[in-house]
């Protein structure tokens, strides 16, 4: 799982236009109340959306990355949850399918064509067991695939 590239320093350098707008609680965690929304979006670029049905957000950070690859022009095509990625949770020991947020191509700052599969979650849930071992299966499948993996948090996002 590579935490940082071009694509995030792209991200990190505000291109997002976008800031968070929650609050933290008296230990000075982010107030993840204020970011879970659920939603359908309607890409503006339609020709660099890669699925047949509208994508579904599941919190606003999920939305802003949409709105972030619709209009980015470093963003080629995208996708959201459209690979299935199988993985034997540690929950049941048995097989499930990990859906990745996104995938998408994109062009660096060097004229290079990069896909990733990208996740969004919030930093405290990086160590839950389960998360650790779809992005380890979703890992192996992306070094099979020559696939840059990335999970972004508000870390990354904000």
């Amino acid at each position: 799982m590579q935490n940082s590239s071009l694509f995030c320093d792209e991200l990190l350098e505000n291109k997002l236009a976008h800031k968070y707008t929650g609050g933290k609680n008296q230990a000075g965690v982010i107030d993840m109340k204020n970011v879970a929304i659920k939603g359908k979006y309607t890409p503006n670029k339609k020709e660099k959306f890669l699925g047949k049905r509208m994508p579904v957000y599941r919190s606003m950070w999920e939305r802003r990355f949409m709105i972030y690859c619709d209009r980015s022009e470093s963003i080629l095509e995208w996708d959201s949850e459209s690979i299935h990625i199988p993985y034997v949770s540690p929950k049941d020991d048995r097989w499930h399918n990990y859906y990745p947020d996104f995938y998408i191509k994109y062009k660096d700052k060097n004229d290079q064509i990069i896909k990733a599969l990208i996740e969004i979650k919030p930093h405290f849930q990086r160590k839950w067991d389960v998360n650790v071992a779809k992005w380890a299966a979703c890992q192996k499948h992306c070094n099979e695939q020559n696939i840059e993996f990335k999970v972004l948090t508000e870390r990354e996002l904000f």
